[in-house]
C-alpha cells in the first residue's frame, strides 16, 4: 500500500454498480438504463458491543462476515429494484413506508441466512461425497484430502458456470471495477478512468481470497477431526463452520499485510488465482460508475469527519 496513513475501504459489486463502505457510510451508485447515475445512501451503525467483538481475533472475522452479508444483500436488493425503473416513478430512500424499511431490513437477513445455507452446501457435500468414497479410498489422510479436492472443484464449477451467465459476467466486470479503484487509489493516483483501468483487477483483501483460504484452513483443522462415522463427519462440519471462517479471515488480513514482502506476498497467490473467475476486466463506463461511487463516499466520509471536529 502505498499510504499506509490512509483508511481502508471495502467495496461489492452489484447489479450495474459498485458498493463501498467506510467507517461510517455505505455508498452505491449505479448505472440505470437511461444512463443516469443513481445512488444509494446507508449510514454505518456503530454497535458498541459489535465493537468490541471486531477486536477479539478470530471471532471478529465471523461478526464481519454476518455484518457483511446482511450490509451487502439491501444495496444488492436496491441496485436490481432500481436500475431499470422509470426514472418518473422514482421513490426516496429517505421517505420509505414503515412497511418497506421492514422489508429491506428482512431481505438483509435472508442475505445472511442465504450466505449460511451455501456455506452449509458448500461444507456438507464434499463431505458426503468423500464419506462415499471411503469403500475404495480409505485413511483419515486420504479422506480429508478428497473431501479438499471435491469443495475445492465444487467451489471453482459452480463461480465458473454462473460467470457463464450474461448478468453475472457483468457483475464480475463490475467487481474488478470495484478493485482497480481501490488499487489506483491505495496507490497515491489520481482517480480517473485511464488511471484506474491501468491497474490489477485482483486485490488481496477479496473475499473470493477468503472463500478459497476456507478450503485450506478446513483440510488442516478437519485432519484433527474423526472421519470413520457419516454422521459424527456431518456434525463435525457443521460445528467446525465458524471456526474455519475465523481462522480463514485471519490467514486473509495476514497475506494482506505480508503483500509487499518478498516470499511472504506469495502466500496470497490462491486467492488472486480465484479472482481471475470472479472478476473480469470492465469497460470504461463500468469503470466511470465504480470511481463516481467511491468519489460520493469520500464525500461523506470527509462531512461526517468534519462534523466530528467540530464538535
Amino acid at each position: 500500500m502505498a499510504n499506509k496513513q490512509k483508511p481502508i475501504y471495502g467495496g461489492q459489486a452489484v447489479v450495474e454498480g459498485v458498493m463501498f463502505g467506510g467507517k461510517h457510510h455505505y455508498v452505491t451508485a449505479i448505472r440505470r438504463k437511461d444512463q443516469s447515475i443513481d445512488y444509494f445512501h446507508l449510514p454505518r451503525k456503530q454497535n458498541e458491543k459489535l465493537a468490541k467483538l471486531k477486536k477479539i481475533p478470530f471471532l471478529r472475522g465471523i461478526i464481519a462476515i454476518v455484518e457483511a452479508s446482511g450490509n451487502g444483500t439491501k444495496h444488492l436488493n436496491f441496485s436490481t429494484d432500481r436500475y431499470d425503473v422509470d426514472p418518473s416513478e422514482d421513490y426516496k430512500i429517505e421517505e420509505i413506508e414503515p412497511t418497506k424499511l421492514s422489508m429491506i431490513l428482512g431481505v438483509a437477513a435472508l442475505g445472511v441466512l442465504s450466505f449460511l445455507f451455501g456455506k452449509f452446501i458448500f461444507t456438507l457435500v464434499p463431505a458426503f461425497l468423500a464419506a462415499m468414497l471411503q469403500p475404495v479410498i480409505s485413511g483419515h489422510f486420504a479422506q480429508i484430502l478428497l473431501e479438499s479436492l471435491f469443495k475445492l472443484l465444487l467451489l471453482i464449477g459452480y463461480i465458473y458456470f454462473v460467470s457463464l451467465t450474461p448478468l453475472i459476467k457483468r457483475v464480475f466486470q463490475y467487481h474488478g471495477a470495484e478493485h482497480k479503484v481501490i488499487n489506483c487509489y491505495e496507490n497515491g493516483q489520481e482517480l480517473t478512468v485511464r488511471n484506474v483501468q491501468n491497474h490489477s483487477r485482483l486485490h488481496y483483501r477479496c473475499g473470493s481470497s477468503f472463500i478459497l483460504f476456507t478450503v485450506f484452513v478446513g483440510l488442516f483443522l478437519y485432519l484433527l477431526f474423526p472421519t470413520d462415522s457419516l454422521l459424527e463427519r456431518m456434525l463435525s462440519r457443521i460445528a467446525l463452520i465458524p471456526v474455519v471462517l475465523g481462522i480463514s479471515f485471519e490467514v486473509l488480513q495476514i497475506t494482506n499485510k505480508v503483500r509487499n514482502l518478498p516470499v511472504l506476498k506469495y502466500l496470497g497467490l490462491p486467492g488472486l488465482w480465484l479472482q481471475l473467475l470472479t472478476t473480469k476486466e470492465p469497460s470504461d463506463e463500468q469503470v466511470e460508475v465504480a470511481i463516481l461511487s467511491f468519489k460520493e463516499l469520500l464525500r461523506c466520509e470527509e462531512e461526517t469527519n468534519s462534523k466530528e471536529q467540530s464538535i
